[in-house]
């Protein structure tokens, strides 16, 4: 069994979603002790994003590629084949600026490629056959009746931009992380506790058998 953990926030040790992501990979290789795990930081090594030099090569027959191109196209082949060789994916996915970091979609568009992602015929993703993790963290509230309902554009986002590759995340999400420390937010530091022990519980539970579960 193998394991494709990514992480992208930048707040380094401060960060939540890294917080959760290692918790993760941590009970995955409880339950899998034979288990590998392949890393990547998506901030440490940011991903180029397509641009016209490059991004063409998608476009492009692989035989006419430029120097560039034939770059590009191999970055993203091996982006491709690191998720096929998992049998189950995590991905930390902070809230910027209420969508997702760059880097993540920067990693959704090397990964969608006809022909190594998805079949450019019959448009059936290649990718869809393993366990797709992700793990939310976002600095406020955007649940059903807070002022902000339906301002967080990342999760929403994330299944239509995987949906040619056959990934279909599930989401597990702690909110109004921003609470411990940010003085105008203190009362909902209740509210972001309960939030994160109920995401950090789901964690858990993820590979535990289901007589072991609490």
């Amino acid at each position: 069994m193998h394991l494709l953990h990514i992480d992208s926030s930048i707040q380094g040790e401060f960060s939540v979603s890294r917080r959760l992501t290692a918790r993760a990979t941590a009970a995955w290789c409880a339950a899998h002790p034979d288990g590998t795990v392949t890393y990547r930081d998506l901030e440490a090594e940011p991903l180029p994003h397509l641009d016209s030099v490059a991004g063409l090569a998608r476009m492009t027959p692989p035989d006419q590629h430029t120097p560039a191109q034939r770059a590009s196209w191999e970055l993203s082949k091996r982006l491709i084949d690191e998720v096929k060789q998992a049998d189950a994916v995590l991905l930390g996915l902070p809230l910027y600026n209420f969508g997702a970091p760059s880097s993540v979609k920067a990693w959704v568009d090397h990964l969608t490629v006809a022909g190594l992602a998805y079949d450019p015929t019959t448009q059936q993703g290649l990718l869809g056959d393993r366990e797709f993790v992700v793990l939310a963290s976002r600095g406020g509230g955007y649940g059903e009746g807070t002022p902000r309902n339906g301002w967080d554009h990342a999760e929403p986002w994330l299944p239509h931009g995987l949906s040619l590759t056959g990934m279909q995340p599930r989401f597990i999400s702690a909110e109004l992380t921003l609470a411990p420390a940010v003085p105008a937010m203190a009362e909902l530091i209740p509210l972001h506790e309960a939030s994160l022990a109920a995401a950090e519980k789901e964690i858990d539970n993820l590979w535990l058998p289901a007589s072991a579960q609490r």
